[in-house]
C-alpha cells in the first residue's frame, strides 16, 4: 500500500504526478523513497515494462551521468566476453520478468524487461532501479551502476521542494 505522504514526495521527485505505484521498493537513510514498484499496465491501460522505477532525483542524476561517460557501451561490449556476467545478466532478466507476471501478465510487454536486459545495457537508471529493489547479487549490471555512481542510498543526500509538507 502506498502511503499519501509517499505520493507525494515521489510526485515532488518526478516533477510530476506519481502514477500506478504499488510500493516503495529501496528507501534513501532517511525514509524517503528512492525506487518504486509500477504496475505492468498503467491505470489508464498502458502497457509499462519498468517494474523498477527511480524516482531519487540525485540518484537519476548519477546514472545520467554514468551514462554519459560512456559505461552503457562498455558494459554491453563486456557483456559479450564476460560468460559469467552474460549469464547473471539473463538471470536477472527472467527474475524480473517472474516479479512482473506476479502482479499481472501484460501481453504486449512479454518477455521485454528493463534496461536491455538480456544482451544489452541501455538504461542505467532501470538497472539501478532493479538492483536497489532486489538487493545485491542480482542484477550485476545493476550492481555495477550502484557501485559506480557517486550518489548513495546510505547517505541522505534528499532535497524536498520548498512548499513540501515534506522534511
Amino acid at each position: 500500500m502506498i502511503s499519501e505522504i509517499d505520493l507525494e514526495i515521489v510526485s515532488a521527485q518526478l516533477g510530476r504526478p506519481a502514477r500506478s505505484m504499488l510500493e516503495v521498493s529501496a528507501r534513501c537513510a532517511c525514509g524517503n523513497p528512492v525506487v518504486v514498484k509500477t504496475k505492468p499496465r498503467l491505470d489508464d491501460g498502458t502497457p509499462f515494462p519498468t517494474l523498477y522505477y527511480l524516482t531519487h532525483p540525485l540518484a537519476t542524476a548519477s546514472m545520467s551521468r554514468l551514462e554519459s561517460a560512456g559505461l552503457m557501451a562498455q558494459w554491453s561490449e563486456l557483456l559479450k566476453t564476460d560468460e559469467d556476467l552474460a549469464k547473471q545478466y539473463l538471470l536477472a532478466h527472467q527474475s524480473y520478468l517472474a516479479q512482473r507476471e506476479e502482479i499481472e501478465a501484460v501481453e504486449e510487454i512479454n518477455e521485454i524487461s528493463a534496461g536491455g536486459m538480456p544482451t544489452r545495457v541501455k538504461c542505467l537508471h532501470a538497472l539501478a532501479a532493479h538492483s536497489l529493489a532486489v538487493g545485491p547479487g542480482i542484477n550485476p549490471v545493476g550492481d555495477l551502476a550502484v557501485e559506480n555512481s557517486e550518489w548513495k542510498i546510505e547517505k541522505c543526500q534528499c532535497e524536498m521542494p520548498k512548499d513540501s509538507a515534506i522534511r
